[in-house]
């Protein structure tokens, strides 16, 4: 399955190349050094081989890396004069999104004012799937999913890391006295996505296997469980994206401070020939840019 890297991928790794070091590049681009150097190593998992090298102190480029640099600056040259969305008025029509519930309520509705402001004449449409997973909808110019990546013929693109870990509220953890080792949890309500899979390797990580996960409740869509974590009904999986809000607020709290990397992530999917339309781009070039931002907030706490 063939991989797309990510524009702001692309910036960095092009400012870094003619600046010479990940703090100038994150000077000018406005982001933290920990962020932009987690956008070069997404962008060296996508081409397959290094791109910079230590030198000395500081940083220098590969040859595979000098090489690739060049076009990359070929390719944001191009994608500048075609898009021409550095200027919202220019933005216009319709654009009807699809996006994971959980990550739709916690997550993107309280950041979209941003982009409606950057491109007032462009209307925008949210909508969530029929079932978790489905990018069948023909009416949607691009999907924000969860899954596994894997979908053929397809533009595809990753666009964040999840961490998995235990959540629950704060009144929860109180009227239980606190909870102890992580072994106690199963005898405790736990509150499950889908399936208890998630539950399950969270434990295996922290010494508890093999056990039998009985009761508890299963939910089909992430805004059930958080809802019933928050209001103190059990212990969920949350993750740094849709429990984020929560924690910041105090709803939630994490219990344990040990995380797992979900085999599952959010992605960007839509047809190879809806990703050159211009509305499409500025929503992605966008939805990048936060994305960039919340992972450097995540890497610091």
């Amino acid at each position: 399955m063939k991989r797309y890297p990510s524009t702001t991928a692309l910036r960095a790794f092009e400012a870094i190349s003619r600046l010479g070091s990940v703090s100038a590049a994150a000077a000018e681009l406005n982001l933290t050094r920990s962020a932009v150097s987690h956008q070069l190593n997404m962008l060296e998992e996508v081409v397959g081989f290094p791109l910079t090298q230590r030198d000395g102190r500081g940083l220098a480029l590969t040859q595979k890396g000098k090489a690739y640099a060049l076009e990359t600056k070929k390719a944001l040259t191009i994608l500048l004069e075609a898009s021409h969305v550095s200027d919202g008025e220019e933005v216009t029509g319709s654009l009807t999104i699809s996006c994971a519930p959980g990550l739709a309520n916690y997550w993107l509705c309280h950041k979209i004012a941003a982009f409606t402001k950057k491109y007032p004449k462009l209307s925008l449409h949210i909508l969530s799937p029929s079932f978790p997973g489905d990018i069948s909808n023909e009416d949607v110019d691009l999907f924000i999913t969860y899954g596994n990546g894997s979908w053929p013929e397809k533009y595809v693109k990753q666009l964040m890391t999840i961490r998995l870990f235990p959540v629950c509220s704060p009144h929860f953890f109180h009227q239980q006295g606190g909870l102890g080792h992580p072994s106690n949890l199963i005898k405790m309500p736990l509150l499950h996505l889908m399936s208890n899979t998630d539950w399950r390797v969270w434990l295996a990580a922290n010494g508890v296997s093999n056990t039998q996960l009985e009761g508890g409740v299963v939910f089909s869509d992430a805004n059930f469980v958080q809802s019933a974590a928050i209001a103190g009904q059990g212990i969920a999986i949350g993750d740094n994206m849709v429990s984020g809000d929560a924690l910041a607020k105090g709803l939630l709290i994490r219990p344990f401070e040990k995380s797992i990397e979900s085999p599952r992530a959010y992605y960007l999917v839509t047809s190879p020939e809806k990703v050159e339309r211009k509305e499409v781009f500025a929503f992605i070039e966008w939805l990048e840019g936060l994305i960039a931002d919340a992972q450097s907030r995540y890497d610091r706490q």
